[in-house]
């Protein structure tokens, strides 16, 4: 039954199942009992300290040639899937395509409930969390920009929590709470009785600040609120304009957060504040935008911050939660932290007090020549470990697949700017940015082992390059908000950069008037909702993309704005458009690797081994078969040995790696791509690996990617 009903499963079982594994257990009593029967993995990535680690060990690096399916559960549903399922008490809860949320008995795959919100959603989402006082459990979960409360049991909704069971996450952010969008992919945290949360938020203006809240898990009221974009009289107020706070917007966490149990500090890696690329309204640091933040889990207080990137006009988010785990150093033993980033940095510190445990330089850049930015004079290096994705694209790093293929790449490399990391964008010409938007790291995040201080990183190895142009008059109010909120993804013309950004050139030939205003008002893959758009602005947008050449709007009437607002989607500046440097015939216009994974001692900074990740099938057959492809989700490690990843967009492989060597122990191809990160954990004796395949909404179309769908795959030894 959709609206998961009681009657579809016994709740009584599952709580008396619930309350064996969780009353008086915290997280890590939870996970830390290997030798018991089952084994849950009940936390997103695993665990609250976020490193992606198991201490099963049943299926190892011995036996892991020997893995079968166990089942398969198809949510019969397109569009995708980026989920990282939880496992409380042999029960896996997890998302369909459209945010559905599921249960599913975790040794066999069959459906227990199904909830759904009535909101067909096809934002990315990527995990649930659950909560249990000893008497009751819940499962938090998102959809669109509404937090649902169900309960465990049954995918009832809990009508005590906030709203008839939801919280509209959009309120008490600033002003009208219907302009405002929210919508988060990531799950938030459970600290005793708060779910501590950020959301995903546009990139362009408008867009609400991006403040972190946690909620009463009983009542849905608010507790506290941490002001990314600081209020008067706040710490980092003065790395912003005055009053930048009232119209600033971003600097939001949506990658997800670790948390620290014992100590009750929660750790909140943010983006970039919005416009991404021309920061003129928003001179200054802009704290605390890019930064790591160690905030006090029961009152938000800040406790230590490490900013990433000052002034970011490159979009360089941290986008993942980062990893807490213990190294040790001269002989004593430091509880630390670690963060990758979308440039290919780990920036490793004592999580207490935010020291950085390998030295990071503030290495000076030239200044913008753009009118109006300022970009930071200095920015943090850390000095080790090294990048784990290359920095310099030069001519010796283009495509040697072919002598043509490097002859045009060496050509169109002369019409660019290419200086390096955190080189200002040019006015009408492209700025190499590498590696590109999509990392280096990405929202996967990295796996370490706890026992021996390793981290696993993928990388995506992809250059691409990016510029700003001047905002001329628009002749149309259409076109105006076409130019503003659509043509960073979209271009200037309409074109985008197919596949990863269609192309609207036609749309109403493809998609009705009211599919085109669902897309823009809901969002899908990697767009965000654009709520602020009131319905006389969307049918103008709608207007101008299907009568672009036109003048004048179906009314002339406009709808009243405020100077500022006026002010704010007329900068001098706009960024033209993401592109990808791919060469003629679709392929990274780079020599291989495309993708790797990383094997880094936290230790001592340096590298056990570095491999490709990732294959095309096509390019295999010609004989080049290990150059690696663009890759999202993360890796698990295990102690049996191995870690396990699927990520890769072009092959569909889920794979195992031994931990201590990189060697490829193990591979089955998955009906879609597996842009998730796996989930392992035991019941009754038996070890599963689970991971999400349905390719991702964003990715479909890419060469070599089979259309996207919706299945969950688990695997156990025979």
């Amino acid at each position: 039954m959709k609206n998961g009903s009681s009657g579809i499963f016994t709740g009584a079982i599952l709580s008396t199942v619930v309350l064996l594994v969780f009353s008086g257990a915290s997280y890590g009593q939870s996970r830390n009992s290997s030798a018991a029967a089952s084994h849950d993995w009940p936390v997103y990535n695993g665990g609250p300290s976020g490193d992606h680690y198991s201490q099963l060990t049943q299926i190892n690096r011995q036996n892991v040639h020997s893995l079968r399916v166990a089942w398969k559960f198809d949510t019969e549903e397109g569009g995708g899937l980026e989920a990282n399922p939880i496992i409380v008490g042999g029960v896996l809860y997890t998302y369909t395509p459209s945010q559905e949320v599921i249960a599913l008995d975790a040794a066999s795959g069959k459906l227990l409930w199904r909830f759904s919100s009535g909101i067909h959603s096809a934002q990315p989402a990527r995990g649930v969390a659950y909560w249990t006082d000893g008497k009751e459990s819940r499962i938090l979960a998102t959809v669109s920009n509404f937090l649902y409360a169900l309960d465990a049991a049954t995918g009832n909704v809990i009508p005590s929590f906030g709203e008839a069971g939801r919280v509209d996450l959009r309120k008490e952010l600033r002003g009208d709470y219907r302009a405002q969008s929210i919508s988060p992919t990531s799950p938030g945290i459970v600290y005793k009785d708060l779910f501590i949360i950020g959301g995903r938020n546009p990139e362009t203006h408008p867009s609400p600040p991006g403040d972190i809240r946690a909620f009463d898990i009983y009542s849905g009221s608010i507790r506290w609120t941490f002001h990314t974009i600081p209020h008067p009289g706040e710490f980092g107020y003065d790395t912003w304009p005055k009053d930048a706070w009232l119209e600033a917007g971003a600097a939001n966490n949506w990658g997800g957060m670790a948390l620290d149990v014992s100590r009750g500090i929660v750790y909140v890696p943010t983006g970039s504040a919005v416009p991404d690329f021309y920061g003129a309204d928003r001179v200054g640091d802009n704290l605390f935008a890019d930064t790591l933040l160690a905030l006090d889990a029961s009152t938000g207080k800040r406790i230590w911050h490490f900013q990433g990137v000052h002034h970011d006009v490159w979009d360089r988010d941290f986008p993942s939660p980062p990893s807490l785990l213990t190294i040790e150093r001269n002989g004593k033993k430091i509880d630390a932290i670690a963060q990758t980033s979308k440039q290919g940095f780990v920036y490793l510190f004592n999580r207490t007090n935010g020291d950085p445990l390998f030295p990071i330089k503030e290495s000076s850049y030239p200044p913008s020549t753009v009118p109006g930015e300022v970009t930071a004079a200095t920015q943090p290096l850390p000095i080790l470990p090294l990048p784990f994705a290359r920095q310099q694209l030069t001519e010796d790093v283009l495509t040697d697949r072919t002598p043509e293929m490097h002859a045009w790449a060496v050509e169109q490399l002369k019409t660019y700017r290419n200086a390096g990391q955190f080189t200002p964008l040019n006015i009408d010409q492209q700025t190499v940015v590498f590696p590109g938007t999509w990392g280096g790291g990405e929202w996967g995040g990295a796996a370490v082992d706890p026992t021996t201080g390793i981290l696993y990183v993928n990388s995506n190895e992809m250059a691409w390059t990016l510029s700003l142009t001047e905002n001329r008059p628009s002749r149309s109010q259409g076109e105006s908000i076409y130019q503003n909120q659509c043509s960073v993804c979209h271009q200037n013309d309409r074109a985008g950069s197919p596949p990863n950004f269609p192309s609207l050139i036609g749309i109403d030939k493809r998609l009705t008037d009211q599919q085109i205003g669902d897309t823009i008002h809901q969002g899908r893959g990697r767009m965000p909702p654009f709520n602020s758009l009131n319905d006389e602005q969307t049918m103008a947008l709608l207007h101008y993309l299907k009568n672009p050449d036109q003048t004048n709007e179906v009314t002339n009437k406009t709808t009243p704005t405020s100077s500022s607002t006026r002010s704010r989607n007329s900068a001098a500046y706009r960024f033209t458009g993401f592109r990808r440097f791919i060469d003629l015939d679709g392929y990274p216009a780079i020599k291989p690797p495309w993708g790797t994974l990383n094997a880094i001692d936290l230790k001592t900074g340096k590298y056990l081994w570095k491999i490709p990740l990732g294959q095309y099938p096509e390019l295999v057959k010609k004989g080049m078969a290990d150059t690696g492809s663009e890759n999202f989700g993360g890796p698990v490690v295990t102690a049996g040995g191995l870690v396990l990843i699927a990520a890769t967009i072009h092959d569909r492989k889920f794979r195992a790696f031994d931990s201590h060597s990189g060697k490829l122990l193990w591979e089955a191809e998955l009906p879609f791509s597996g842009v998730a990160t796996p989930s392992t954990y035991m019941v009754n004796g038996k070890q599963y690996i689970v991971i999400a395949a349905g390719g991702a909404t964003s990715m479909s179309g890419l060469r070599g990617i089979k259309q996207s769908g919706g299945t969950y795959v688990a695997f156990a030894l025979p």
